[in-house]
């Protein structure tokens, strides 16, 4: 399979992840900051499990969660990207945003300027009709990039996640979506459509 697309932007270039990715991810998910609104990641061992399921959704669907690197700065602050939701939830099938930053790099539009570009993919090259994004009610921060990326929220499709089990404060997930036609009227603030 061909290698993955490289995003880039006047500030980031979200790229294929590389061997030395694996040291600064596992720093990354062992930040309490980082992973305050997140399931834990326990080990080195599950923050490899990732980055291989990342490479693993790289090679069958052409899309999947780019690293980001801030070139001249840093080689590797999170990544961000799209993935399909592959658990039962009301508004699948579905492919989602997202994004982890290390918050050295939070406070200067860094994961809207990456999942804009994320979003511009998304509509252009793979051809989707709607990108969704969800986090919990408590994470004000992705909310706001979500409603900067022109995102909408859908409180009637606000969910109980899958993955997390009954009772855990994260269960309770909100729901934002974004189709190809408003992301390509340019809605979001400072975010464009494809050109």
């Amino acid at each position: 399979m061909t290698s993955p697309a490289i995003l880039t932007s006047p500030r980031l270039i979200l790229r294929p992840w590389r061997d030395g990715d694996g040291d600064a991810f596992h720093a990354l998910s062992q930040n309490p900051v980082v992973m305050e609104h997140l399931l834990p990641l326990p080990d080195r061992a599950a923050n490899d499990a990732v980055i291989r399921r990342i490479g693993e959704h790289f090679d069958r669907h052409g899309f999947g969660f780019w690293a980001v690197e801030r070139p001249g700065r840093s080689p590797f602050i999170g990544f961000v990207g799209l993935a399909r939701v592959t658990w039962e939830a009301p508004f699948a099938p579905a492919v989602e945003v997202g994004w982890r930053l290390d918050p050295a790099h939070w406070g200067q539009g860094l994961a809207t300027e990456a999942a804009g570009l994320a979003l511009a993919y998304g509509f252009g090259a793979v051809g989707l009709g709607e990108i969704v994004a969800f986090t919990v009610p408590e994470n004000q921060r992705s909310q706001r990039v979500m409603e900067r990326l022109g995102m909408e929220r859908d409180a009637a499709g606000d969910f109980d996640h899958p993955r997390v089990p009954d009772g855990h404060r994260l269960k309770r997930h909100i729901l934002y979506r974004i189709g190809r036609d408003r992301w390509r009227a340019g809605i979001g603030a400072g975010v464009s459509g494809p050109r």
